[in-house]
């Protein structure tokens, strides 16, 4: 079972997995443990993370970015309505009502749901964990903001179902920080003492979210939570970007509004520079070359200016901190510790404003980008059975009053019903095996310990047109994520193919008048140099877009006359070793027979036919040995060696299997047998020193020549 945590952000999403020694944050192909949140269509595949980033400036209308605020919605919503003009992307509706965007994609015109390029990109993070664990990944847990609607959070379950991944369990963003900071903790009040309160303010690219806990040894418990979706990050952006326009427009007479390009670009600038302003005070310059109709632009601004220009944004810091206290029938001395997550929570003025509400210094001790995907991957760990984690439980709070309404005949209109207030304890979906959909809520009486659970039974599925024709857009999503999935494995090996070849033709034209110059005649340089330099032209020509196959036989094509100089170079390289080691070993056995010869008592036991035999053996290849390196030495480096290594290393092996001589004493050696070669074979050395399982595993498998030696204290004593 896999142990994996996805925290899916506006901008940029982290994976975290579980392992023995604990939870890891993953790096993504890039050594980046940062994936952006961001997805691009071109004419023959998809580019997901950090590939898709890249393509924001040149293939703007294209490729997407925070569409996790779209999770849900309608497309009539007046909150999508309101943005699609400050959008460079295009979005439409769906046949269901819900928001969709429109892109070009295999060179045809698409309109994707929210579910879908959600999915698109947790693919991207199922790759990336699976690569971390070496093993396909299904189970896992996925973050969603404390804020999101019933709607929004079936729609990011639909998106992981597209992803095939079972989502075990939606966690709200804030209580996944609570349960980062608190499972570690060692020193939690006890259950019978006052639970230790603290607030957890996570500040987002998109969103702002706060709670308050009370933990106790083994457990937490969120009291209340508050927050303003619409304040995060990309205010501050917003605010940079509006005031250099208007610089702009006087400065330099630029519509920057008119070029989504241009627009693009300068938001990626003034993110950087929001940054910069949180480390530093003094002016800060914004430069950018071409900016629009070939002009470069420059600018520059303060952090002070900045925050006066931002003043009502960061406004919004204290509301909902005031809300939260309330909702909690907490007073400030209650807090015991503030900690901030989350990329905006980097900047001065909110910790300021979060410090002068609380009274008391916000901590940093969880990782400000990480903690949430390492909340998920815990609450992962703690489902599973395949992972034994300390026993600590988490209760959570929904956001929002549930409500029931129904059509009253007797009051002749329709009647509603508060049943949980807001804040009431955590609920979840789940599917039963009679395919009901149920909402479960635990709820405990005041005046009594046990808990009451009640459920609300939908219509079964084949009773239900609505949720059938839902099921059905969903497996036809699941069966398109699959062909693209497929057309972007086909399209990766096809540019990898191309690559191949380029990679060959730039190695091969270095190499030919570097360290391959001495093994090719000027004749054959000539004919290859040619071939690499018409292919070199025909990549950038003719051969831009071409078939997989078609790049397979232009590198065979190539290889069949470099392929031939580069074994050459690599006989030159390993064949005088190849010598050497053939060499020792013969050495070693002339050794051992001239021993022999002059009545050494240790070699008194061997019998005089199969000594004679490795001397016969010694000789012979001796003979080979010095006739090859004879020919071999007159002959050019340019042409065929007369040698090659692999008939030298047979040479070695046949010498060794006739006899193994350790210890001064012979064994009889199979090559299919399990006895431990030594890495370097050297008679005059001991045996290398093998773990217990290896020596007695020798022992039994490895016969003696004669009856008369036998093995004494495994290969390392003496020989009677």
């Amino acid at each position: 079972m896999s142990v994996v945590g996805f925290d899916v952000g506006f901008l940029s999403c982290y994976v975290a997995v579980a392992r023995a020694g604990g939870i890891e944050t993953a790096a993504n192909e890039y050594s980046d443990r940062s994936t952006p949140a961001c997805v691009s269509f071109g004419p023959r595949n998809r580019s997901i993370g950090a590939a898709a980033k890249s393509q924001m400036v040149t293939n703007c209308k294209n490729t997407v970015q925070g569409f996790k605020r779209f999770h849900g919605r309608a497309f009539s919503d007046p909150f999508v309505q309101n943005l699609k003009s400050s959008l460079v992307y295009d979005l439409s509706q769906m046949p269901s009502g819900t928001t969709g965007i429109k892109v070009m994609y295999m060179e045809e015109e698409k309109v994707f749901s929210i579910e879908q390029i959600t999915a698109m990109l947790l693919t991207k993070l199922k790759e990336t964990a699976e690569s971390a664990l070496k093993k396909p990944v299904a189970d896992c847990v996925i973050s969603v903001p404390c804020f999101y609607t019933d709607a929004e959070r079936r729609s990011v379950i639909d998106a992981a179902q597209i992803a095939g991944l079972n989502c075990l369990r939606l966690m709200n963003e804030t209580t996944a920080v609570a349960l980062a900071y608190g499972i570690y903790k060692q020193d939690l009040p006890t259950p019978e003492e006052k639970p230790r309160t603290v607030v957890f303010v996570d500040i987002g690219h998109s969103g702002y979210q706060v709670s308050v806990c009370a933990f106790n040894k083994g457990k937490l418990k969120i009291l209340a939570t508050a927050f303003d979706p619409e304040m995060g990050g990309k205010d501050f952006d917003e605010r940079l970007v509006k005031h250099f326009c208007e610089e702009f427009a006087v400065k330099y007479k630029l519509d920057v509004k008119s070029k989504p390009r241009a627009l693009v670009r300068l938001y990626q600038e003034c993110e950087k520079l929001k940054k910069l302003m949180s480390a530093n005070s003094s002016d800060l310059p914004l430069n950018i070359e071409c900016f629009m109709n070939d002009i470069d632009v420059s600018g520059k601004l303060n952090r002070y200016a900045f925050e006066e220009m931002c003043a009502d944004v960061l406004a919004r810091v204290e509301p909902p901190l005031r809300s939260l206290l309330e909702q909690a029938h907490l007073k400030k001395d209650d807090i015991h510790a503030v900690e901030i997550v989350g990329g905006s929570s980097r900047m001065p003025a909110i910790k300021e404003r979060i410090n002068k509400f609380f009274g008391k210094e916000p901590s940093t001790t969880l990782n400000a980008d990480e903690a949430v995907a390492r909340g998920c991957a815990l609450q992962c760990a703690i489902l599973s059975p395949a992972f034994k984690v300390r026993e600590f439980s988490t209760t959570d709070v929904v956001p929002f009053p549930i409500s029931l309404k129904w059509n009253s005949a007797a009051e002749d209109g329709v009647s509603d019903c508060e049943v949980f207030p807001k804040n009431h304890l955590f609920w979840m979906y789940s599917t039963s095996e009679e395919g009901k959909q149920e909402k479960k809520s635990d709820q405990p009486p005041q005046a009594k310990k046990a808990k009451v659970k009640t459920k609300v039974l939908e219509l079964p599925i084949e009773n239900n047109p609505q949720w059938q024709l839902a099921n059905d857009m969903l497996n036809l999503f699941v069966e398109s994520e699959g062909k693209m999935i497929v057309q972007d494995k086909l399209e990766k090996e096809r540019n990898d193919a191309k690559n191949y070849v380029e990679e060959y033709v730039y190695e091969m034209r270095d190499k030919l008048h570097g360290i391959f110059e001495k093994f090719v005649n000027d004749s054959d340089r000539d004919v290859l140099s040619l071939k690499l330099e018409d292919t070199e032209v025909w990549l950038y020509e003719d051969g831009e877009d071409q078939p997989k196959q078609v790049y397979i036989d232009k590198l065979v094509d190539l290889k069949s006359l470099g392929q031939p100089i580069q074994d050459r170079y690599t006989e030159f390289e390993e064949r005088p070793k190849a010598f050497d080691e053939l060499g020792r070993q013969l050495q070693q056995y002339m050794k051992i027979v001239e021993a022999y010869k002059t009545k050494e008592e240790q070699y008194d036991h061997l019998e005089e036919a199969e000594v004679q035999k490795v001397d016969r053996m010694v000789n012979d290849v001796m003979i080979w040995m010095n006739s090859k390196m004879n020919q071999q030495s007159k002959q050019s480096l340019a042409v065929e060696p007369v040698v090659k290594t692999t008939e030298i290393q047979a040479k070695t092996r046949v010498s060794r299997s006739l006899f193994i001589i350790q210890q001064h004493a012979f064994f009889e050696y199979k090559e299919d047998e399990v006895y431990p070669k030594p890495p370097s074979y050297n008679v005059a050395t001991t045996l290398p020193s093998y773990d217990e399982a290896e020596r007695s595993k020798a022992e039994a498998t490895v016969p003696l020549v004669t009856g008369r030696v036998s093995v004494c204290e495994r290969f390392r004593g003496n020989y009677s």
